[in-house]
This record gives structure tokens, sequence and C-alpha cells, in this order.
């Protein structure tokens, strides 16, 4: 992840230059590190703090939870550790230390846990140094009371630990089983007219919204892949393709479902593009495809090419 700071931060040394930028530039600098819905919201927030804000930064927890992508978590933390906001931060390390701190039985993946951890974590807060009271629970979850391996010999809090009294470290956080991800189908084409392919750019808004992909649809029971990947390719762009082969078979995992996309080596065959879903399109050489800012399972496919 440090790369990517580093690298964020060369290129958009202030908000008004993150503001100025091209929403495809910032998604191909956020390129690898998922929820790109982060990178969207980050664009946006930083518009409103150049523009309408001329510059300046909220400086309340209320304040900083007005701007897109901005939740309760991230209001606090900046809030508290900047401005020295009496906010508790609960993340996922504090969750783990307040689990076993005090053998909470409520699972941390439950969303109507989340009340029982902030009232303790508030309760707790120091008052008169909020900011580096947050960021020692947060590393002292990260760094000694980890998920596998709790370093429980270095914890400051090994005296007052009721899981570590009880021998039950290993037992805490509890967590609910959560359920096996569905998995989802796609056939997509490497178009080819003359030299160049067809890239699609998704909707700005929704999932993977901002990024560049190959055309295609859902492969519906009992339809053959390749015949859903001409259907699908007419149903987003209007053109007629005709497939010439199968190139691979890519398995990517997202968030919330397992995706396997069956590509197409396919050829142009009539039609001008107009698209239905989509909100750009390029012919280009497959040598620049990289250029775009694409989604795991695209860079897959294309690593296919020959």
């Amino acid at each position: 992840m440090v790369p990517y700071y580093h690298r964020f931060l060369r290129r958009f040394p202030d908000v008004h230059s993150l503001a100025r930028a091209e929403l495809e530039t910032v998604l191909k600098l956020w390129e690898g590190l998922g929820y790109y819905s982060r990178a969207r919201n980050l664009h946006r927030a930083a518009a409103i703090v150049s523009g309408r804000m001329h510059g300046r930064f909220p400086d309340s927890k209320q304040g900083w939870l007005q701007l897109p992508g901005v939740g309760d978590y991230i209001a606090s933390a900046v809030s508290s550790i900047v401005h020295g906001r009496c906010h508790a931060v609960v993340d996922g390390n504090v969750k783990r230390v307040l689990a076993r701190l005090f053998c909470l039985d409520r699972p941390v993946n439950q969303p109507s846990s989340h009340k029982v951890f902030q009232g303790i974590a508030t309760q707790l807060l120091d008052h008169h140094r909020p900011g580096d009271h947050n960021q020692s629970v947060m590393e002292l979850g990260a760094l000694v009371c980890s998920p596998r391996t709790p370093r429980c010999s270095s914890c400051p809090l090994a005296d007052d630990c009721c899981a570590l009294k009880r021998g039950q470290v290993a037992a805490y956080p509890k967590t609910l089983k959560r359920a096996a991800l569905p998995e989802r189908q796609l056939a997509v084409g490497v178009v080819f007219k003359k030299e160049k392919i067809l890239m699609v750019r998704r909707p700005v808004d929704g999932f993977l919204g901002g990024l560049w992909e190959l055309p295609g649809g859902p492969i519906d029971p009992g339809i053959d892949p390749s015949r859903a990947c001409v259907l699908g390719i007419g149903a987003v762009s209007n053109i007629t393709a005709s497939v010439e082969r199968h190139l691979v078979t890519v398995r990517h995992t997202y968030t919330h479902f397992k995706l396997r996309m069956e590509v197409f080596l396919c050829r142009w065959v009539s039609g001008r593009v107009y698209l239905r879903g989509p909100q750009a399109f390029k012919w280009m050489r497959a040598s620049a495809v990289g250029d775009l800012p694409l989604h795991g399972a695209v860079h897959k496919a294309m690593s296919a090419l020959p």
C-alpha cells in the first residue's frame, strides 16, 4: 500500500491538483487497490473542498460527514487526530482489542453489534488526548493484538485482559459465519476491427464505476457461452461480431461475488457502435489498452492475448 500512497501524493500533492484531475487519471492511479468507489468519492470530495470550501478542510466531525464517501470512522479519526475532537474511533482492530479485553460475545461482523463496541470505545476515550488514544488502540490491534498470532506478552493491557486470563484469546473476537460467495458467469469478447479492439467504459456510478472493460453479457442458463458473447456484444454496443475461438477462462473474486468470465477472440462483422449501458467506447490497439483504468478480470483477459 505504501508505494500506492507515495505515487498518489507525487501526482496529486494538494487537494487542488486532485480536484482538477480527470476521473480516469485518478482511477488509473488507484488501479489494483479495489473499492473504486473510494477513488471516485475522494475525487468528488476534493472538488468540493477546492471549490465550494475554498481549499479549507472541515474542522469538525459533522463537517467531515458532509463530504462524499466519509462515514463515521473517517470523520471520527480525522476530527480527533487532527483537531483534537472527542470522538472514539472503531474499526476492526479496535473491535478485536475490545472483544478480547472484555470477553465480548457480540459478533464483530454483525451490524447491530457496532453500537455496543462504539459505546465501550466512547467510555474509554481519553478526553485530554483523543487523537493519541485512538491511534494507540488502532495500532495495538494492528501490531500486538493481531488476529492470529497476538503478542500477549508485549501487550500493555495484558493484566486486565479477560480473554488472556481465561486462556481464550483465540476464541475472540466472535464472528458470524459468512455465506458462500455466489458465482456470476459472463461472456466477453476481444472484438477486433482491423488492428484495433473495442473497449467500453462502465457508468461512473455503481460497481467498478468509470473503469474500462471488454463488451459482453451474462451467460444465461442453457445458452452456449460463445452465443452469449455475441448476444452480449450486440446488446451493449449494437454491433454484430463473430466468434473465432475461445481465448481464456478468467476467474476473479470481488467483495460480494466470484466471477467466471469466458473470453472469446472475435471479429467485427457489421454495425456502428451505439452504446446501451456503457458510457463511452474506444477502438484502440491492444498494446494501448493498459493505459486505461481496468478492473482485475480485464487485466487477466488481456494478458492471454497472443
